[in-house]
């Protein structure tokens, strides 16, 4: 018997054949994928080291075809009761969808493959495999990686990208509570997408999605002259951040007051571009920095209450 990382460990009755149990093989113990192995029960979501009996047999992920039965001769074997072994997977990088959401969402986070495996309680050379080859992990292994990297399961899968947040169940017995100054300090992070709330140059308020930095405690962010961001300047504003996760029923928001200005010194802007860890979305030309110095700064986050 020989598997490789994703593959389903089933176990079988002997009278009836019918599968008593399955898993997902999150780790290996050998390079050339003997027993035994680690294995992510589907009932439980509970790892147990796994030696597999003569009732166990591997259904490959990558094939979608049953794997060899442990102690049986395949089809076409030249010897009685020996056990062939599949081909050794195709290591060659091809992840599929939810594999590049991962790296994507891995890197943005600025976590190491090993430190995200920790946080999502999983093997790193599964993580390794599920963001190099197609797969489709569990949902429970889903809702792990989505709290490791502070997403969603359903921004794992793509979906839901053209919906509000917020469609999910409410928590059966939420708890709201204020956030500290400096828990909003560290939700806010260094970069990200945020909204600011502007007194247009037609008189009415609008409020528009903005990529933005933080930079010595003032969020500073990039414009053009003329644009519904730019009305900030010279007046009293509100930036807000938050994040909802859809799979857990939870979420926070942050809320920033204050004045903002334009940033006219040539060193402080030049600093200002070179340490930007990316350009607007919307592209064009948008070389105006704005920034706004918190006079205020409130959060509030949703959680179960026990924790």
């Amino acid at each position: 018997m020989r598997a490789h990382l994703g593959d389903q460990l089933v176990i079988e009755s002997p009278a009836t054949g019918a599968t008593r149990r399955d898993g997902e093989i999150v780790g290996l113990h050998h390079e050339d994928g003997t027993p035994p192995y680690d294995v992510r029960w589907s009932d439980t979501d509970e790892v147990t080291l796994v030696f597999p009996g003569p009732d166990a047999h591997l259904r490959h992920v990558e094939h979608g075809q049953p794997g060899t039965t442990h102690g049986s001769s395949p089809p076409d074997s030249g010897e009685p009761g020996s056990v062939s072994a599949p081909a050794p997977p195709d290591r060659t990088p091809n992840p599929g969808d939810i594999g590049r959401r991962v790296a994507v969402e891995r890197h943005r986070s600025g976590l190491s493959l090993e430190e995200t495996a920790r946080r999502a309680r999983m093997s790193p050379d599964y993580l390794a495999y599920l963001e190099e080859q197609p797969a489709e992990p569990s949902v429970g292994t889903l809702i792990r990686l989505a709290d490791a990297l502070g997403t969603t399961v359903a921004a794992l899968r793509g979906g839901g990208i053209d919906l509000p947040p917020g469609q999910g169940h409410a928590l059966l017995h939420p708890q709201l509570r204020d956030l500290s100054p400096q828990e909003c300090r560290n939700l806010l992070s260094t970069h990200g997408v945020g909204r600011i709330a502007v007194p247009a140059f037609d008189g009415r308020p609008a409020v528009v999605p903005i990529n933005y930095e933080v930079v010595d405690d003032a969020i500073v962010f990039r414009t053009a002259p003329g644009s519904v961001p730019a009305a900030a300047v010279g007046k009293e504003v509100a930036f807000e951040v938050d994040h909802v996760d859809e799979a857990m029923s939870q979420g926070w928001s942050v809320l920033a007051v204050g004045p903002a200005r334009v940033v006219t010194e040539p060193g402080t802007v030049r600093g200002l571009t070179q340490r930007a860890h990316t350009r607007p979305w919307p592209g064009g030309e948008r070389e105006m920095w704005v920034s706004i110095l918190p006079a205020s700064l409130t959060g509030r986050r949703i959680t179960p209450a026990d924790q």
